[in-house]
């Protein structure tokens, strides 16, 4: 998902950290559209997912893409796919600074170009909640868009007393079937996202950044190929939508190697 560069300067880090704070005080961890409140999700229509995957053997070449689906029939209604020059530097826990700004752009061309087919919903590759301030690629990107989002990630950060102990792999090998799923819940008490299996050979972490739509009631969640259970903040979606970006994007990254 990222590609490694040199390391930011104490000067950058500090404003990447104060950036962070002001914007995480934006987060809205509550229910708030009809459609999520819905026990069929009467009234959710589309679906986006976006990926930023870099070219392999490059640091700062990557293409950015944002799929829209229908919902339910989840059929592909919108691509955008562009080639973009990263410059910023990587350093885990700010991936977004690094990310975001070319997410941002295609959801503006969206609006621009098919306003009618903005997204209710938006699945990110990459954390939430689950994030060493609370405040991953997901929720930035939420919060400077004002859409609801949610990060779906492969892996389990260590945060809030997370860890892959054997109580956690103990979990792990208690998904046995697809639609399985447990919290991820710190030491604190709160339930930052949730593992699930979609199959026994691919197990995959994901959280949310609950901007607006998604709420903190980690007994309410969406399962499967989008919501087949009630929604929820701690959100498993093992999403079509990320899927079918990931599909996009290999495509493109093909296009350019032949």
């Amino acid at each position: 998902m990222s590609g490694l560069s040199a390391e930011p300067t104490p000067e950058l880090l500090g404003r990447w950290e104060r950036e962070q704070a002001r914007l995480r005080a934006r987060v809205v961890e509550e229910d708030t559209e009809g459609w999520q409140k819905d026990p069929g999700f009467a009234g959710l229509e589309r679906v986006g997912g976006v990926d930023l995957s870099y070219v392999k053997g490059e640091e700062s070449r990557a293409c950015a893409s944002l799929v829209v689906l229908s919902f339910p029939a989840l059929q592909v209604l919108y691509e955008d796919c562009r080639m973009v020059a990263v410059g910023a530097p990587y350093l885990a826990g700010f991936l977004a600074f690094r990310e975001v700004p070319f997410l941002v752009e295609a959801l503006q061309r969206l609006q621009q170009e098919q306003p009618n087919l903005k997204p209710q919903v938006l699945l990110v590759d990459g954390n939430g909640l689950l994030h060493p301030r609370g405040f991953g690629v997901a929720c930035h990107l939420g919060v400077l868009t004002d859409l609801p989002c949610i990060g779906v990630a492969k892996n389990l950060l260590h945060v809030d007393g997370l860890a892959k102990d054997e109580l956690h792999k103990e979990q792990i090998r208690s998904l046995q079937r697809e639609g399985d799923s447990f919290p991820l819940t710190g030491t604190s008490g709160r339930v930052l996202g949730m593992a699930d299996m979609r199959s026994r050979e691919y197990i995959r972490k994901q959280l949310c950044s609950p901007l607006g739509v998604l709420s903190a009631r980690p007994e309410r969640w969406v399962c499967g190929q989008l919501p087949l259970q009630r929604g929820s903040a701690h959100v498993m979606i093992f999403s079509n939508g990320i899927r079918e970006t990931d599909r996009v994007t290999r495509k493109k990254e093909e296009e350019l190697d032949d």
